[in-house]
């Protein structure tokens, strides 16, 4: 590992005695007040302390000195490159500091205010690496924060710790051999209690083993339990992969960031799809091959599986394992907009749930977060894979019509392996009780075949899309019929799954942050980063970063001055080959001008 703090600390010293600048504003800083479960579980307005600022992943900040009435006003203050190949990342905002993860394991602390580079940790990366765990798991999404330490997830599959205010290595541990148990850690750590939570991609060459949920002390990096998500022969749900050999048993990740709530003391996270994904390829369409494609709820002190809820038995690669929002609400699924309704249902009763959309399908889903028991669930976008959803059990029957037999068979199916809804996040705000997504309308002509490199896969993807050899499928994405927009912004009502407002558009759209200024904040795909009125959906400011918006917007304060930040990098599904943004990976930060 190499740490640059010394050498920009010596240069910057050559700059004090030479050229005599006005006090660097890091000096302004006060001492470092060490983070607490406490802070974590209710974080300061100003503060955004992990991935979507708070345990129950709603990407809300309660700041409102941005508002409806000004935010036309808002302008940049400073911007800053990237690592290139940074794309979908998150910084974490304490104490006058920005931490920025980006691609390769480079992280950086940045002066909140200034722009000024505090210091980099930049770690060594085998040369084999990447051949081995996959060229995503350069990805970075997120970190987090606790103590004085900045705690991460590293490609090389170790978790470490660095000093918050140095950048020094603190504590390592290794979570796999990265040769033997292939995984990818593209998104970072939470901590829960005191407990370094974290998910990760496992590679199919990785075997069952690689595909884990693990805890680690976060003071010293000891490891604590960690959760199988495929089971073991003589393990509840191994049954249900049929006469598949456990080393046959595959790539069942959970490679988004979880959400948990301290009071129940559960981790609420989300899984993948199975490889192969078609289940003619292994124990067979009618077997469910636990835990693929499923809400899982462990405790936080063992790791033990309280309940999970599957939500499809998936062919297609369409992964469930996107963020869970945590809300307290009433439960009021209007019929008339809701396809699918728990009949024992009191209309109005309050419940703490989990809802939001989880998957590529679009549905939302609203469970009970104590039991999971399903409460109603309703599509979004324009989908054929689910077919019907039991109301009174929660039991989800797919579409026989798409449901691959056979290799060489092919299915049209909505949406595309690109969803949907993707890695992108969507925002809840209490103000609305309205959770907002960005969402794609896809559709794709997909091969079942062992062989993507076919003469058959090959034609069929002959416009430069690609098949995924793990998956063993091959697909020609288009847009969903009837319709020219890819992109689209929905508001949800937690309370009655009623669409509020549509925003839709050419370019796709990317992840949002709500704020108590009554705005919702993204960007797209061709370089806009928006302004939205929470209520009515109308652009109120909008700015051309040139290059497609991947990163998750945040909003902090420092002095008493709100900010808006964002990063943009590559990242685009070619459905809409008219629109040719730049691939920078810049940082922008913006906030209101200063009154003299």
């Amino acid at each position: 590992m190499r740490n640059r703090a010394w050498d920009h600390l010596a240069l910057g010293l050559f700059f004090v005695v030479v050229l005599a600048p006005t006090p660097a504003r890091a000096q302004a800083r006060g001492p470092f007040v060490p983070v607490t479960d406490a802070m974590l579980q209710n974080p300061a307005p100003g503060d955004w302390l992990m991935w979507r600022r708070t345990l129950d992943s709603w990407g809300y900040s309660p700041l409102d000195q941005v508002s409806r009435e000004n935010v036309a006003e808002l302008r940049m203050v400073w911007t800053r490159d990237l690592e290139p190949g940074t794309g979908e990342i998150t910084p974490l905002a304490y104490g006058g500091m920005l931490y920025v993860p980006q691609a390769q394991d480079v992280i950086q602390a940045l002066d909140a205010v200034s722009g000024d580079l505090v210091w980099e940790y930049t770690r060594d990366i085998p040369a084999d690496l990447y051949e081995m765990v996959g060229a995503n798991a350069r990805n970075n999404r997120n970190l987090a924060i606790y103590d004085r330490m900045i705690i991460n997830t590293s490609d090389d599959n170790f978790v470490f710790a660095l000093d918050a205010l140095t950048g020094e290595m603190v504590w390592e541990t290794m979570i796999f051999d990265y040769r033997v148990h292939s995984a990818t850690h593209s998104s970072g750590p939470i901590i829960a209690d005191g407990r370094v939570i974290s998910g990760r991609s496992c590679r199919p060459w990785g075997g069952p083993e690689a595909c884990v949920v693990a805890a680690h002390d976060a003071r010293t990096g000891r490891e604590l339990w960690r959760r199988g998500l495929i089971p073991a022969p003589g393990e509840p749900g191994s049954d249900t992969w049929g006469d598949v050999p456990y080393a046959g048993r595959q790539h069942v990740g959970s490679w988004m960031v979880p959400s948990y709530d301290p009071e129940l003391d559960l981790i609420i996270l989300g899984t993948s799809v199975t490889s192969p994904a078609p289940k003619f390829f292994l124990g067979g369409p009618e077997n469910d091959h636990l835990y693929h494609n499923s809400t899982l709820a462990l405790e936080v002190e063992t790791g033990a599986i309280r309940w999970y809820y599957q939500h499809l038995n998936d062919h297609w690669d369409l992964d469930h394992p996107f963020e869970r929002l945590l809300v307290e609400t009433a439960v009021r699924p209007n019929p008339d907009e809701v396809a699918w309704i728990n009949p024992r249902l009191r209309p109005g009763e309050v419940r703490k749930v989990i809802t939001g959309i989880p998957g590529k399908t679009g549905i939302v889903y609203t469970l009970d977060r104590r039991t999971g028991e399903f409460l109603w669930a309703t599509p979004t976008v324009l989908q054929n894979v689910i077919a019907d959803i039991d109301g009174a059990t929660g039991a989800v029957t797919e579409n026989v019509e798409v449901i691959f037999t056979q290799a060489e068979q092919e299915a049209f199916v909505c949406p595309s392996w690109a969803g949907g809804k993707d890695w992108e996040a969507g925002a809840y705000s209490p103000l609305t009780n309205t959770m907002y997504y960005p969402l794609r309308n896809t559709c794709a002509q997909i091969l079942a075949t062992p062989d993507v490199d076919s003469d058959r896969a090959r034609a069929l993807t002959a416009g430069g899309q690609a098949g995924i050899p793990i998956y063993s499928l091959a697909s020609r994405h288009q847009l969903a019929p009837g319709t020219d927009n890819l992109g689209t912004v929905r508001a949800i009502s937690a309370e009655t799954g009623e669409t509020l407002w549509l925003h839709e558009q050419r370019a796709h759209t990317m992840s949002l942050l709500a704020t108590g200024g009554g705005l919702v904040f993204g960007g797209d795909a061709n370089g806009r980063f928006r302004a939205f009125d929470h209520q009515s959906g109308e652009v109120l400011w909008e700015v051309n970063l040139g290059s497609s918006v991947s990163g998750y917007p945040i909003s902090f304060a420092v002095g008493g001055r709100q900010y808006i930040a964002v990063n943009t990098g590559a990242g685009s599904i070619n459905l809409t080959p008219e629109l040719r943004p730049s691939r920078g990976t810049n940082f922008f930060v913006f906030a209101l001008p200063e009154l003299d």
